[in-house]
């Protein structure tokens, strides 16, 4: 019992069933109060009925005409559970089907219509009725049984308890039925939190997830634990690759130190791989600093990606000029995006900069940015080496160096610092097809154009 107490489903679902419950019996006695209202108007309608019958008799030919019409419907009052009496100025009985006035009616002075009607009981029956003293001093009264009304509400009431015992026990079924489906898909959200928790970021949730909250909730968590394995097994490799990447430079830094005293080649040697040592921490900082912002908004402020970008452009093209490379830029002015200036320009300088490294002399490089009508969409692509389809995943990963690269200088950061700089600003980052060379595309969330 405590367990049940303590499931919030099912105290949700019987506190739903109870209100459907509630409300089921209010709308049922709203309607019992309506049918019992419709009974009695019915019932002093008839009265009334009556009642204008013997008025037009008594009108037209008084006590005579009044008490033949008595007599001639109390014959037939068994079948229409009528009373009728008719009394003479000493009180003996004229017409009608009762000895005498019931106990308590007392016939007050008037014409004969249905106001101020009397009810009382008479041999167990209740009885709806009108008592008169008609001029000349003669007692009357005409009543109608109520057996047949209270017999209808007496059923209405039986159907009405009938139908509320079935509300209730359809209602709470309902609700336990579904608490315990509920309850069911938070248990499997439940065990692989436990299984997480206790380390197994592979625990999935079995089956087909299906098309509803629980299910997109489902899809949400896979995505998480997706991402969350993701990043765990890239620090088990960075810690790996760190430690196997910078033992070569830290190896030759200590080669040239044994050698240091009066070479002055040693000594620039020496601060040339200290810095490239630098260069490495650096970017693996950069890097880290940008994944660690991904998906927020924090420090991010309108730019003008227009203005940016054809600053880099013209920042490279001397050295695209030097190394005899066709170099181009086509960009769109009034594209302006919500993000940090710098972390831009750095992911556009990695792009640039790799594809003039990698390109020969006669290559092409083309930088576009374009709008649409939501996105704003910036292009890098050069007819350079290019990257084999099965290793362009591979090169955003840090250290990673595709087979072109093994003739260039570098550790492999620049492209996974571009894709942490895309994440961090909500872009999508694209390797496209091409026939020869390799082309990247990068697409932005619009803001609104006011910036050239």
């Amino acid at each position: 019992m405590r367990r049940l107490r303590g499931k919030a489903s099912l105290r949700l679902a019987l506190g739903l069933s109870a209100l459907l419950i509630l409300f089921s019996l209010g709308a049922m006695a709203l309607q019992y109060r309506a049918t019992a209202a419709e009974l009695d108007r019915r019932e002093r309608s008839l009265l009334a009925a009556d009642l204008a019958g013997l008025a037009a008799l008594y009108d037209q030919r008084r006590i005579i005409a009044l008490r033949q019409a008595m007599e001639f419907r109390s014959a037939a009052a068994p079948e229409t559970g009528m009373l009728y009496l008719l009394e003479g100025k000493d009180g003996t009985r004229l017409a009608g089907n009762i000895e005498a006035l019931p106990e308590g009616v007392t016939p007050i002075p008037g014409e004969i219509d249905a106001t101020a009607p009397v009810t009382f009981t008479l041999s167990g029956t209740n009885y709806l009725g009108v008592a008169r003293e008609l001029r000349g001093g003669f007692p009357m009264l005409v009543a109608r049984s109520r057996a047949p009304t209270e017999a209808a509400l007496a059923a209405t009431r039986a159907q009405i308890f009938a139908t509320a015992l079935v509300l209730i026990a359809l209602s709470l079924a309902a609700g336990w039925l579904a608490s315990r489906f509920i309850m069911r898909r938070i248990d499997r959200l439940n065990r692989l939190a436990d299984q997480v928790a206790a380390g197994d970021l592979s625990a999935r949730l079995p089956g087909p997830r299906a098309d509803d909250e629980f299910g997109a909730l489902e899809r949400h968590i896979h995505t998480m634990l997706d991402r969350i394995s993701h990043l765990t097994r890239a620090h088990g490799r960075l810690s790996d690759t760190i430690a196997h990447e910078l033992r070569t430079p830290l190896n030759r830094i200590q080669g040239k130190l044994d050698k240091l005293e009066g070479d002055p080649e040693a000594v620039a040697a020496v601060s040339s791989e200290i810095r490239g040592t630098v260069r490495i921490f650096d970017s693996l900082l950069e890097i880290s600093s940008a994944e660690a912002a991904s998906g927020g908004g924090t420090g991010l402020v309108p730019v003008s990606l227009s203005k940016i970008t054809r600053e880099v452009a013209e920042l490279y093209e001397p050295l695209a000029e030097e190394k005899a490379l066709a170099y181009g830029a086509v960009i769109e002015s009034g594209c302006q995006v919500l993000g940090d200036r710098n972390l831009i320009a750095q992911l556009l300088s990695n792009l640039v900069d790799n594809a003039i490294k990698f390109c020969r002399e006669g290559d092409a490089i083309t930088i576009s940015l374009e709008e649409t009508a939501e996105r704003h969409i910036l292009s890098i692509s050069d007819t350079g080496p290019g990257v084999p389809a099965e290793e362009r995943e591979a090169v955003f990963e840090r250290f990673a160096r595709a087979e072109r690269d093994r003739e260039v200088a570098g550790h492999g950061l620049g492209l996974a610092l571009v894709r942490a700089i895309a994440t961090r600003h909500g872009a999508k980052l694209t390797v496209l097809e091409a026939e020869k060379g390799f082309a990247i595309q990068i697409t932005f969330p619009k803001l609104y154009n006011d910036i050239g």
